[in-house]
């Protein structure tokens, strides 16, 4: 007996601005009478309102800006944070982050072929809401948006989350060696971390990919003011 193989559904990736096929199906569902349950689907429709703007939001912000971005699709975004799978400690601070700022359970996922873990969550409107374009971050010129800017209690979050995503903190005290670091190729993030932490009453030091505090006491101080590593 022939069995016919599966593949993938003929609709796939196409709306009814792009098929005539799904175009005629839209237009006949339209023209159809409503149900008695339209009206209450309209009534009850999940409003996508802003996020609250505060310390966990601006931590958020930080770490997709270091180590996430925003998938766009057709009905919904995608938001995904990545993460080393050793790194336990970071993996449970930022699903819980996710889950209490969106109010619900983020998915988490080992990647099959690197050790890398992807916390992830989809929702409409996740760009805008959170003020960071879909895409690539690559060539991303971001600004610190202004309600962080003017409250240090928000702006030490942001750069909590930066830090989680692309900082270090190293000591070799034979040597005396002490460097709080942040590594980027991004220009604008390199800027934000640089002006953010002059901001906190730091002396950072620049260079082409990388922001770094060298002084003892001001690197055990950044590492306490920004909860480093502590979960």
């Amino acid at each position: 007996m022939n069995m016919k193989q599966k593949g993938k559904p003929w609709n796939k990736g196409f709306t009814k601005f792009t098929h005539p096929g799904m175009m005629k199906t839209s237009q006949t569902m339209a023209s159809m009478a409503r149900s008695n349950f339209y009206q209450w689907q309209l009534k009850n429709k999940k409003a996508y309102s802003n996020f609250k703007k505060d310390e966990r939001l601006a931590e958020l912000i930080g770490v997709v800006l270091g180590d996430g971005h925003i998938q766009a699709f057709p009905r919904t975004e995608r938001l995904i944070v990545s993460s080393n799978s050793q790194n336990s400690g970071f993996i449970k601070r930022y699903k819980m982050l996710i889950k209490t700022i969106f109010g619900k359970q983020p998915l988490c996922m080992k990647s099959k072929n690197s050790n890398c873990v992807r916390i992830s969550i989809y929702e409409k409107l996740i760009s805008k809401r959170i003020g960071i374009q879909t895409g690539n971050r690559k060539g991303l010129n971001f600004r610190t948006p202004k309600w962080i800017s003017r409250n240090k209690n928000y702006l030490k979050g942001y750069l909590r989350g930066l830090y989680e995503a692309e900082g270090s903190f190293c000591t070799h005290k034979p040597t005396g060696t002490y460097k709080f670091l942040f590594k980027n190729t991004n220009n604008s993030l390199l800027n934000i971390v640089y002006d953010g932490m002059k901001t906190l009453g730091f002396h950072p030091h620049r260079s082409k990919h990388q922001i770094q505090i060298s002084k003892k006491e001001e690197v055990y101080a950044a590492q306490k003011m920004l909860k480093f590593r502590r979960y």
